[in-house]
C-alpha cells in the first residue's frame, strides 16, 4: 500500500527481457533499508525488489503489467516516479493508494497557468465513470486533486513543488501515463450497481 506521495525520481539504468522484463533502476534511497521482496511503486506500479546495490535496485516485471501499464515505453535513462511502501505510522499525506494501475490515460493538453501547469487527460471509457470533480486519482503514482471532469476529459493543476518533485515537469502532450483510480470511488460504483 502507497500513498501517492512521490519520495523520489529513480532513472532506468538498463532494461533486459528474460522471460519477464527485467528493469534497473537508480535510485538515491538508501538501499542498506530496503530488503529483498520489499514493493516499490515505480510510476504506479507496485514492483517487488529482486536485487540491490548500492544506489540501484531490480525488479522482474511481467508481460501482463507491461501491457498494462506505460512501462513498454521505458528506454534506459527513463525518469520514474517512486516510493517506498507504506509503514504503520507514516504520515498518510495524499491518498490510499494500491499500485494496481487500473489503466492508461492519455495527456492531451498541457497549458502553462501562471506558475503551474493544467494538464488534460483522456481515461479509458470504462474507467472515467469511476474520476469526480475534487476525488482523488493516482497519476504515474502520485496521489493527485482531480479539478473537474467532461465526459472522459479530465484537468490537474500541478504546482512547482510537484513539477520538481516529480517526474511531471517533463509531461507532454501524448503521454501515456498509469492511471489508478481511487479505491473509495471503485467500491462506491459497485455498490450502486448492487442496488
Amino acid at each position: 500500500m502507497f500513498t501517492g506521495i512521490i519520495t523520489d525520481i529513480g532513472e532506468v539504468r538498463s532494461l533486459e527481457q528474460r522471460g519477464d522484463l527485467g528493469a534497473r533502476i537508480a535510485t538515491q534511497y538508501d538501499t542498506a533499508g530496503i530488503e529483498i521482496g520489499a514493493s516499490i511503486a515505480c510510476n504506479g506500479v507496485c514492483l517487488t525488489v529482486v536485487a540491490l546495490g548500492s544506489d540501484w535496485f531490480d525488479v522482474q516485471i511481467s508481460a501482463e503489467t507491461v501491457s498494462k501499464t506505460n512501462i513498454g515505453a521505458w528506454s534506459v535513462g527513463y525518469r520514474v516516479n517512486l516510493e517506498r511502501a507504506l509503514r504503520v505510522g507514516d504520515e498518510l499525506g495524499g491518498h490510499i493508494v494500491s499500485g494496481h494501475v487500473d489503466g492508461q490515460a492519455e495527456v492531451i493538453r498541457v497549458a502553462e497557468e501562471g506558475d503551474s501547469t493544467r494538464v488534460t487527460l483522456r481515461a479509458p471509457e470504462a474507467l472515467a465513470r469511476f474520476i469526480a470533480p475534487k476525488g482523488s486519482v493516482a497519476l504515474n503514482g502520485t496521489s493527485l486533486t482531480v479539478n473537474e471532469v467532461e465526459g472522459r476529459d479530465f484537468g490537474i493543476n500541478f504546482i512547482p513543488h510537484t513539477k520538481v518533485a516529480t517526474t511531471w515537469g517533463d509531461v507532454q502532450e501524448g503521454d501515456m501515463v498509469n492511471l489508478e483510480i481511487d479505491t473509495l470511488a471503485r467500491y462506491v460504483a459497485r455498490l450502486a450497481e448492487m442496488s
